[in-house]
């Protein structure tokens, strides 16, 4: 019986096709009061702390009074009064006691054969007759229930042997008739998610419970046992007689609402019923699972993913740096192979590292090498990706693994195989009568077209063992699908026809599972856009919004199948289509290795996925790994989670002149941003200004406020997905169009659109007021709805500090909650942060003073990995020194974003605001923006203005080094050589100044990354198109022209000054001519071709820079050198890209003494590669190449993603 409701958040509209009413209407129905825009996790601490307490939902004037239900017989309230049969005829009688029983549980006995007779709670069961005894569960205290228990005591201590089976209540009742001691629980178990383990067997499960009393096991009699134990806090979960057929469950196994992962016990009640006399619990319940010994390695070989490209990002670096950490702990050495020298898992030094680390191509050549010279004993296939994955079939297949003696750990290969091969997968499928879309693996374009006939168009044609649905497409008809099977069959030797589900909805599942078979879901994930788009290219959210209770446990309890039935060890991904008007559902793949969907499954959740997958992979049961955000619960779990996770993707698409901006099948995006919320709307909002600086929240205005399309049509941008959709609908939105509308157009859920739908209606009435006349009320729901100052500022007409004073005045601040994996129901002891302005209050005290470092953001082109390698470099740094750090960064593929990496980590956005936000709340000492790019590079001038303190060189030499007419102007004061430039302040000054000095030309716009909007320039035509775009990235900046100087070198300056002094440097060398930009160039180290006499020339003017800008901190100058002539390029008064390259090549961490220096901390000066004293490698060449994403580009626009050594 509900008495009350206290919710977070409300869904105004409902829209599932299973639906009849809202809960508004039922609540209204059973007269149950509620409310939500409540702090439940407050209130769940309160719970967590003070143990269950009485409340009461009062309203004005009409006092209600508490009564306490613990003082009650709840059991006598709720019993039935009468005898009441079901099932009648049935062959098998059972006499089950009502204490309250659930309907589920008579539907279930009913469903076995069973004729019920439903008794009174103080019904005398020595004059019935039965078949068997079941005891139900019910409400309350069990000692309350004396009469009851008295007449279950006259059973026990007869000699009846009908087998009893006891639930929840029926357990308590059971163990206090046995003569155990019952007592009141602190807080109850309470939940769909409690793990509990069979002390038979050592299996674990995970069941739904909801009782505020236990059982003392250790007040049990002689004769009787526990059953099973909770695997959290080791309470009392059943026990069993020793002799007689008498078990119990303290949970539900019955629970309608799931998980269903315990109702064999029905089974095992009703077979020791048949078995009579014979029956024994041991002979009814589950076998114990064969376990295989634990696998004898000492040294394992662990396969990293290479050089980053479009589908295996920087999440297998966080993957790969996990498993290293697991093996470690367990004393197992770690031999590493991987290319991308920007990787942190590649560090050479650090208690989290690999003990050796081999700069080499993951190929089977390669490999075999290594594991000729390390004689690895194991091997991990599954934290490198897909090229990990294909590389440890090959080797599997030609027999080198068994040759040498290497074990894969984890997933069997004959497992991999099945997953990856589409025949094998679907064969798979069909041994358990699971259901993929009609489909057929073919191997030529001739097969592929029969099988096109076959199944009917439109068609979708999926590749095998290839990462990021490459090859894949949609197909109307046959000319298109020959067209991309001819594609597809040129980067795989197999391909898949299956029939096109477009429109299903797209539903994801993380699994984990043991060598014992337990198995857990972790995160389960929907895609806010229809099947039809990659999921990598698909907004997500985590936990599932539009799904019921029954699709959602139907898909959970799939997995598990599925999972068991391949045989995985470690985790993996299980993607569905779900029909979105039934039941129906296909499988469409699994990836039996950790993914990108992983590793954002582990920041949504703080279940370290890959951790725990590689603990698996070398044997350790599940149930036996701690959870390490509570340090007390086990890692055989399913999260809860308090809020909503929304990842958006980055695409950089407009970065390839002629790119289609539509998305599909096949990936390209090339990273992603992570937001938390309390609400839908907060989390989308948040994860839109995380992937674009420029964007505000949920607007109908594009990135980089460009113009929609002179001949822009709306509907045709709503149903063809592209990666400006969601700018689309906002624009639909503002323009009156109808929630069916846009579904029709785009077979989005109606659940999303509704949200969004509030976003505009919230931002339409919010510009009816000024910032003078706008209520408290309203103002509050904005910024509980995601909207940011800034864009609070633009509806009512102020700038974003007058928002944030406002606000402010208001009191209106946001709360910092804790990820903690459960909901608050245990303490984490890790501080995994994010603000909400949904709450009442912190979740921790901010009491010590702590240095914040600014993040990468999202992985896009011309800022990757390097820069995550540099953010954990410095934080590493910073708490060798005894620092305290506070992180922020919202990029769930980096090792930064690991809770474990620094104090305090904030998954939060990297703005002006959030920044302020943050800072003054936790009191930070000072703040280092140059590790992390461009985006907290930007933020520097802004912060400093607001009083933040930053480390290292000042913000106002920074700003005068980005402003390009500034630093020209300063370059020629100290008569450091640079090509002919002018700032431009019209179309004309660029022609006359190309006239002057002659074509080409470099337009640079300033407080760019990655040369964004930089174009040789041609023609008159062209420098018209260019400036245009230039003026767009570089709106508050004036756009610098210089000669662009034809058949130069380039050579970069990578250093670290402390007061102006240069103290280390490293000068590399581009293998193209000058023109392709630094990003995508190879580069050597050191130098190849550079006269000494230019190289000193670099020197000199790396000098003269050093001081002029005072540099304290890291840098990195461009020069261009034709013969003995050097000029400057550019200068960027933060880390690069290849930071990571010259720290490793030289054996000198160039971060490590920059953030020594911004924090002044001494340094042994005499020891570093200084200008006079430089560390040149002489026995070898670091050459750094880049990994391209789509292309290769004789341009000044970065293209590359990352880089191998």
């Amino acid at each position: 019986m509900v008495s009350g409701l206290l919710v977070q958040d409300y869904s105004h509209d409902y829209s599932h096709w299973n639906s009849v009413k809202s809960l508004a209407q039922w609540l209204q129905e059973e007269e149950v009061p509620a409310l939500y825009g409540v702090d439940t996790r407050m209130l769940t601490k309160i719970i967590r702390d003070k143990g269950t307490v009485l409340g009461k939902i009062e309203f004005d004037g009409q006092p209600v009074e508490i009564s306490d239900p613990n003082q009650q017989n709840l059991v006598a309230e709720v019993s039935t009064k009468e005898t009441v049969v079901f099932g009648r005829g049935n062959p098998i009688k059972v006499v089950a006691v009502d204490c309250g029983i659930k309907h589920n549980i008579i539907r279930l006995l009913v469903m076995r054969g069973a004729e019920v007779h439903l008794v009174p709670w103080n019904q005398d069961l020595m004059s019935l007759e039965y078949d068997g005894l079941f005891i139900s569960n019910g409400p309350g205290d069990p000692a309350m229930a004396g009469t009851l228990i008295q007449n279950v005591r006259k059973v026990l201590e007869s000699d009846r042997p009908q087998p009893i089976f006891g639930i929840c209540m029926g357990n308590q009742i059971t163990a206090l008739a046995a003569g155990a001691q019952s007592y009141k629980l602190p807080m109850g178990n309470r939940g769909q998610n409690q793990p509990v383990l069979n002390l038979m067997t050592g299996r674990a499960f995970i069941t739904a419970q909801n009782h505020g009393y236990g059982i003392d096991s250790g007040s049990l009699p002689a004769g009787w046992s526990p059953l099973f134990v909770n695997a959290n806090d080791g309470t009392n979960e059943g026990i069993m007689h020793n002799t007689k057929p008498i078990f119990t469950a303290q949970f539900h196994p019955e629970a309608k609402g799931g998980p269903t992962d315990t109702e064999f016990l029905f089974d095992a009640f009703i077979s020791m019923i048949k078995k009579g006399e014979e029956a024994s619990i041991v002979s009814v319940m589950p076998k114990k699972v064969d376990v295989p010994q634990r696998p004898q390695v000492s040294k394992v070989l662990v396969l990293g993913s290479g050089g980053l490209s479009i589908g295996q990002a920087g999440e297998f670096d966080y993957s790969g740096s996990q498993a290293v950490k697991a093996m470690k702990e367990e004393n197992v050495k770690t031999v590493l192979m991987n290319p991308n020298i920007a990787s942190v898992q590649t560090n050479e030094v650090g208690t989290k590292q690999a003990d050796s680390v081999y700069f080499l191509p993951v190929t089977p050549q390669f490999v075999t090498e290594v594991i000729k010279i390390e004689r690895p004993d194991g091997i991990l296939l599954s934290m490198g990706g897909q090229t990990a994955l294909n590389c440890g079939v090959e080797l599997f297949q030609s027999g080198v693994l068994q040759q040498y003696g290497v074990q894969v750990l984890g997933t069997p290969v004959e497992s991999i195989m099945a997953t990856e091969d589409r025949q094998l997968f679907a064969d798979k499928l069909m041994e358990i009568n699971e259901k993929m879309a009609p489909s057929i693996a073919v191997e030529t374009v001739a097969n592929a077209l029969k099988a096109a006939d076959e199944i009917g168009y439109p068609v979708m044609l999926r590749a095998a063992y290839t990462l990021g649905g490459l090859g894949s497409g949609l197909c109307n008809n046959a000319k298109k699908l020959e067209e991309t099977a001819r594609k597809a069959l040129a980067m795989s030797c197999q391909i898949l026809i299956e029939k096109s589900l477009l429109g299903w909805k797209e539903v994801e599942y993380e699994v984990v599972r043991d060598v014992a078979d337990n198995c857990v879901t972790v995160c389960n994930m929907e895609n806010f856009d229809p099947l039809g788009i990659h999921t990598g290219d698909s907004i997500v959210v985590a936990p599932s919004q539009t799904l019921s209770n029954e699709e959602y446990h139907m898909l959970r309890e799939t997995a598990i199948k599925v999972v068991r039935h391949l045989g995985i060890v470690g985790e993996c991904n299980i993607q569905y289509a779900l029909h979105p008007s039934s039941l129906e559902y296909c499988i469409i793949e699994v990836n039996a290795r950790l993914s990108r969907s992983s590793a954002l499954a582990s920041k949504a959740t703080g279940y370290p996925l890959a951790f725990v997958a590689a603990k698996l992979a070398l044997g350790i049961p599940l149930p036996e790994i701690k959870n390490v955000v509570s340090g007390k619960t086990t890692a055989c779990f399913e999260p809860s989670l308090d809020y909503i996770v929304t990842k958006i993707p980055r695409w950089d698409l407009d970065r390839f002149q002629g790119m289609s901006l539509e998305i599909g099948s096949a990936m390209k995006s090339v990273g992603e941003v992570m937001a938390v919320g309390r609400t839908f709307e907060e989390s989308i909002q948040k994860a839109l200004r995380m992937c674009h600086p420029s964007v505000d929240g949920f607007v109908p205005r594009l990135p980089l406020k460009r113009a929609w399309g002179a001949q822009q049509d709306l509907q045709q941008d709503l149903a063809v997905p592209s990666s400006t959709r969601i700018s689309s609908l906002a624009k639909a939105l503002h323009d009156g169009l109808s929630v069916d509308q846009i579904h029709q157009l785009t077979a989005i859920d109606k659940w999303f659109l509704h949200k969004l739908r509030r976003i505009t209606e919230l931002e339409q009435h919010l510009g009816k007021f000024s910032s003078s006349t706008v209520p408290q009320d309203l103002l509050l729901k904005a910024k509980r709805d995601g909207f940011s100052d800034r864009q609070v500022g633009q509806v009512l007409g102020c700038t974003e500090s007058e928002a944030r004073e406002l606000r402010l005045s208001r009191n209106i601040k946001p709360w910092v909650k804790q990820i903690d994996t459960l909901a608050a129901e245990y303490p984490a002891v890790t501080n995994y942060l994010y603000c909400t302005y949904h709450g009442q209050e912190h979740d921790l005290d901010f009491t010590d003073q702590a240095i914040m470092v600014l993040g990468c953001g999202p992985y896009h082109i011309g800022s990757s990995v390097e820069f995550d390698w540099c953010a954990v470099s410095s934080i590493r740094s910073l708490r060798q020194m005894g620092k305290r750090t506070v992180v922020i960064n919202h990029n769930p593929e980096t090792v930064s974003t690991d809770f474990d990496e620094c104090d305090r980590l904030y998954f939060e956005e990297l703005t002006l605001e959030r920044i302020l936000d943050i800072t003054q709340q936790e009191g930070c000492s000072g703040s280092i923006v140059s590790v992390g790019g461009q985006i907290p590079n930007n933020l520097a001038v802004p912060l400093y203005q607001n009083g933040v303190t930053i480390l290292g060189t000042s913000p106002l030499q920074i700003d005068r080094a980005e402003e390009r007419s500034v630093f020209s102007t300063i370059l020629d004061e100290l008569g450091v050589a640079q090509a002919p430039w002018q700032a431009l302040s019209s179309l004309e000054d660029a022609f006359a100044f190309a006239n002057k000095v002659g074509y080409p030309c470099l337009l640079r716009p300033s407080y760019v990354l990655s040369g964004s909007a930089m174009n040789v320039v041609y023609g008159e035509e062209e420098m018209k198109r260019f400036l245009e775009e230039a003026a767009l990235v570089s709106q508050e900046h004036p756009v610098v022209i210089t000669k662009f100087i034809c058949d130069a070198r380039e050579v970069e300056m990578d250093a670290v000054a402390k007061a102006g002094k240069v103290l280390v440097h490293a000068i590399t060398e581009h293998v193209e001519d000058a023109g392709v930009h630094s990003g995508d160039a190879t580069l050597m180290l050191p130098t190849q071709s550079i006269s000494q006499g230019a190289l000193e020339k670099v020197k000199t003017a790396t000098r003269k820079i050093a001081k002029a800008f005072e540099i304290s901190g890291p840098f990195n100058t461009q020069f261009l050198v034709k013969g003995n002539d050097v000029m400057v390029i550019e200068c960027n008064l933060r880390a690069s890209r290849s930071f990571p390259f010259v720290s490793k090549t030289i054996g000198v961490d160039f971060i490590n003494v920059a953030t020594r220096v911004m924090v002044g901390e001494p340094l042994d000066e005499a020891r570093l590669p200084s200008l006079e004293n430089p560390i040149i490698p002489v026995d070898y060449v670091g050459i750094k190449a880049s990994s391209d994403t789509l292309l290769r580009s004789s341009s000044p626009l970065a293209r590359g993603l990352d880089s191998i050594v």
